[in-house]
């Protein structure tokens, strides 16, 4: 009886045992497909929408495969952190493309205008000879333009009737003793450009002239000789200019987007090509009030001192205007700037391999740097190299993100909120 009792109770704890067994054994079964199954939840969080080819992202594949330049496709994610038009690229891409990146900061900006001028005699100074009766040039005392002349120096010999006339009817009232009408006479006579030594000559000796010598109202040089000996002139006939070269006018042309920072009294900084290593300092002398209806650019007339004549009319200068400084501006390197004729981007480094354009507003255009009126905020990043091409990945990625979501807003938003596609590049170039 005791060894059927025994036999009992052991086979009952040997099923008690197995029963335990089984249980651990289930348990740590499903324990194991509950592991193995949070693995392709957590990479179902991160399924590709796409792949694309790395060079060639409107090539669109559902599966990984090669694109047709044989590089392997990279896959596009999901993200509800981006916005439409949101490039990410990857770290070898972004070493090929040589990206840099500057950053958005407060400085001094400086503003110097570059242009080109022509130097001009100063036209202050630069005087027109005209007869003021008809005759004939009987004798002419300079012979080509550039003539060197000084104060009072003869220029030409005039045969005219009426200056005959004139000085006749001087005598005349000298020979009548009649002050009224040798008066008259006298003004007549200076009225038709007769120097006084001529008249007092007339008046000592009472001979006439049958042709009388003009001379140099100033010292300088001979410019726009039109007259020969012989040559038939009349009052409207523009014999010939002189110039003055101790000063000069230099004519120079500024931007439309920069007629703004002109002004009278700026410095100004020339240089000339033909004499390396030498530069002048004037000023801004006046500022024309119309614009070139072809060119779209305004006049600027500067003044330079030209002691040593080395400055000759018509010569071909490089200029620098010397703008007022922006105290306090923010900022952004000119070549991060992308103009186009209907608005301004530059592609802002989001970070993590992230890019998109911005639109932004521009100020004052310095020689280095750009002012920035709106579109970004101090501390922000943008790119200074390669931003063409991301900023046409940007605007193609917008565009896909407005056709897919149906929205009509712009491809190029000026802030960061929103959700949207993310467009990825990967793998490097051949």
């Amino acid at each position: 009886m005791n060894t059927v009792r025994k036999t009992a109770a052991i086979a009952v704890m040997a099923a008690m045992a197995g029963a335990a067994a089984s249980y651990l054994m289930l348990s740590s079964q499903q324990l194991g497909v509950q592991s193995g199954a949070a693995a392709p939840a957590a990479q179902a969080q991160r399924k590709p929408l796409y792949w694309v080819a790395p060079m060639d992202p409107a090539y669109r594949r559902d599966a990984p495969g090669k694109s047709p330049m044989g590089m392997d496709l990279v896959p596009v994610y999901e993200s509800d952190e981006t916005i439409a038009g949101t490039v990410r690229i990857s770290p070898e891409v972004i070493n090929n493309l040589g990206v840099r990146i500057a950053p958005v900061e407060y400085q001094v900006l400086p503003t110097r205008i570059r242009t080109v001028g022509y130097v001009q005699y100063d036209e202050d100074r630069r005087v027109h000879i005209h007869p003021r009766v008809e005759g004939w040039i009987e004798k002419l005392y300079v012979k080509a333009s550039g003539d060197p002349v000084e104060a009072g120096q003869p220029l030409y010999e005039l045969y005219s009737p009426q200056l005959v006339n004139a000085q006749e009817e001087l005598v005349l009232a000298l020979k009548r003793d009649n002050s009224r009408l040798v008066a008259a006479a006298e003004d007549r006579l200076r009225a038709l450009q007769l120097s006084p030594d001529s008249i007092a000559r007339l008046r000592r000796d009472r001979e006439v002239k049958q042709t009388v010598t003009f001379h140099a109202p100033q010292t300088g040089v001979v410019d726009n000789l039109n007259v020969r000996e012989g040559f038939f002139v009349m009052p409207g006939t523009t014999l010939m200019s002189v110039g003055v070269l101790e000063e000069v006018w230099v004519e120079a042309e500024v931007f439309e987007r920069q007629a703004s920072l002109v002004s009278v009294g700026l410095p100004v900084t020339m240089s000339l090509d033909y004499l390396p290593g030498r530069d002048w300092q004037g000023r801004v002398d006046y500022v024309y009030p119309s614009l070139d209806e072809e060119n779209r650019t305004l006049r600027v007339r500067l003044r330079f001192a030209n002691e040593d004549r080395i400055l000759k009319p018509n010569m071909f200068a490089q200029v620098v205007i010397q703008a007022d400084p922006v105290a306090r501006a923010l900022v952004v390197p000119r070549e991060a700037v992308i103009r186009t004729g209907k608005q301004d981007r530059v592609v802002l480094a989001l970070g993590e391999g992230r890019f998109a354009s911005r639109v932004v507003g521009l100020g004052r255009v310095g020689e280095h740097y750009i002012e920035i009126l709106e579109g970004l905020a101090e501390h922000d990043e943008v790119v200074v190299s390669a931003q063409f091409l991301l900023d046409s990945e940007s605007s193609k990625s917008a565009d896909l993100k407005r056709m897919d979501s149906g929205d009509s807003a712009t491809a190029f938003p000026t802030g960061e909120s929103g959700a949207g596609h993310r467009h990825e590049m990967g793998g490097s170039h051949d």
